[in-house]
């Protein structure tokens, strides 16, 4: 799997002189009239963000202990707003302090400011006045296009309450649901509420108890006991502080634990931010019907240091906004740990209880329910002692994470595990490590022309080795295997086509594996002839059409 950095998109000149900055006007006329305007909720409560770029961070802050992070990209400015109810004919104030690369702040229909590059934090403000019949004013916070992350903090509307006061309430959420449960979590999802002005979030409700607050339509739950019953509601809120009804409750019983992987069953494609002109996560789910993605890799960013590619953190950053968005858009990830090159964490700490620290990190990071470590090469793969080291590392982990699910990921010959699988898994069983699902890759194995009948080969292979080393019968083993394919052409030029992916997809179904993925929803998209490139299969086929028939996994 090849790592390629992409440049970033360059500024136009006509951006340059496109605004300039507004002086500083008198001092605020009265309290701050934005919903958690420091952003303390450690939540986006009140704030809608375009493109589910925009996440709260701990550092870099102005005030207290948290932040905006807006994470622009090349095609989207990651706007966060909030709309307010304000008095018709009124003056008010709009300051808020920012950091990053051409930062605006302002407000709709009434101006903006902004700064084209502070290294720190530096302060935003403007004022305007509200029309003859204005009654809701929708403030903001951008950045621009290619230009990276940027921060806000301590952003305040000061002038007087909506005028006559908003006391109308929103309707209430209908059609409350479950998407999706596990031993530890609940998915959530419901219609939209309505409002005399605007609906500027939902609060989420386990009993009586708020547990979430988001600003879409779904939410997942999670830290919740396994074989366990809970009632969910959701209210809506708007800006003026006006909370709905109750939506219509909704129980769930939360899977069974333990298992060793039995019940598991996840599609869960590679999406990579690190290369090939990544797309947006969220229309690939609409696109496609994709809940889960493998996000690919973490690595070490010196010693025994988790990061994104081994360079971008945990938290704060465009792989943090992605899960978010990813997650409001009723979905979730795994992280894969590892995978052929670069500087990994399996080789670089030096005892089981480091790497568990280290794999600690990252589950704490995103409060995970799954990881994937992807093992291979010299490093970590065909290295008995780093193998050994990653199985003790996730027995720890997940001994001190109930109902985490770990998987690992290798790679595999055509009628099975090679001699280093076979070492992994009968090491697993030693060890005691409880690993939950085995995947394997069937891709530059030299699968040839057929690649569903090498595929299948060796997921049966892998499927008899599980046998022969714990014991289980078929349906147990088959309940532990995972396919991990590469869509298009591999490097050792094996097609996989979208009529063979799905013979693959159906032949999963019904031995009823775990987990199907593939790399990667980067490469989704024909480009015939091309070669192995990093943003295109090198087949002919229609964008995202490994990742619809991956959709239709089910186990």
């Amino acid at each position: 799997m090849l790592i390629r950095n992409r440049l970033a998109a360059s500024l136009s000149a006509a951006l340059l002189g496109a605004a300039a900055l507004v002086a500083v006007p008198t001092p605020a006329q009265a309290a701050n009239l934005l919903t958690d305007p420091g952003f303390e909720s450690g939540t986006l409560s009140g704030w809608t963000c375009t493109g589910g770029l925009g996440s709260v961070v701990s550092t870099p802050v102005h005030g207290g202990a948290k932040a905006l992070a807006g994470a622009a990209s090349a095609s989207d400015v990651a706007k966060c707003a909030q709309t307010v109810a304000v008095q018709p004919n009124t003056p008010y104030t709009l300051s808020g302090w920012v950091r990053g690369a051409y930062v605006y702040l302002g407000v709709d229909g009434g101006g903006s400011t902004w700064t084209p590059s502070a290294g720190s934090y530096q302060q935003l403000s403007l004022s305007f006045t509200t029309g003859a019949s204005q009654t809701s004013a929708t403030v903001y916070t951008h950045g621009w296009y290619g230009q990276g992350t940027y921060y806000a903090d301590d952003i305040s509307l000061d002038g007087p309450g909506g005028g006559g006061g908003d006391t109308q309430a929103p309707s209430a959420p209908s059609a409350l649901q479950s998407t999706g449960r596990t031993a530890s979590s609940v998915s959530l999802s419901w219609g939209a509420a309505s409002d005399n002005v605007k609906v500027t979030g939902y609060d989420v409700y386990q009993g009586a108890t708020k547990v979430s607050t988001v600003t879409g339509t779904s939410a997942t739950v999670g830290g919740l006991a396994a074989s366990t019953a809970y009632t969910f509601t959701v209210k809506a809120r708007d800006a003026a502080g006006n909370v709905s009804p109750a939506s219509n409750a909704v129980t769930v019983t939360t899977e069974a634990g333990g298992g060793g992987g039995t019940g598991f069953k996840q599609a869960a494609p590679y999406l990579y931010l690190g290369w090939g002109d990544p797309p947006s996560a969220t229309a690939v789910m609409s696109a496609t019907g994709i809940k889960t993605f493998t996000m690919a890799f973490i690595l070490s960013s010196g010693g025994c240091n988790p990061a994104w590619d081994g360079q971008r953190p945990l938290t704060g950053g465009v792989d943090q906004s992605t899960i978010t968005a990813i997650r409001n858009a009723g979905g979730d990830i795994v992280p894969s740990i590892g995978g052929w090159q670069g500087n990994k964490l399996g080789p670089n700490c030096s005892t089981p209880e480091a790497l568990a620290g280290a794999y600690q990190k990252v589950i704490d990071a995103y409060g995970l329910k799954s990881i994937d470590v992807d093992i291979e090469n010299t490093d970590e793969f065909e290295n008995a002692v780093v193998q050994d080291r990653i199985l003790n590392a996730l027995k720890i982990v997940k001994a001190n994470n109930p109902g985490l699910r770990t998987i690992l990921t290798f790679g595999t010959s055509t009628t099975g595990p090679t001699s280093w699988g076979n070492r992994l898994i009968e090491q697993s069983k030693a060890l005691g490590a409880n690993i939950d699902v085995f995947t394997i890759m069937p891709f530059d194995f030299g699968g040839g022309a057929d690649m569903y009948g090498s595929t299948v080969n060796a997921a049966n292979g892998l499927k008899n080795k599980l046998k022969a080393v714990y014991g289980w019968d078929d349906a147990t083993a088959y309940a532990h295997v995972g396919i991990s394919g590469m869509n298009g052409l591999s490097d050792q030029q094996e097609t996989t086509t979208p009529a063979t992916w799905t013979q693959i997809r159906d032949w999963a179904n019904s031995n009823h594996i775990a987990r199907l993925a593939f790399w990667s929803v980067n490469r989704d998209r024909g480009c015939p002839g091309g070669g192995v490139v990093e943003n295109c299969s090198g087949i002919s086929q229609t964008d995202w059409q490994f990742t619809k028939i991956t959709a239709g996994f089910t186990g």
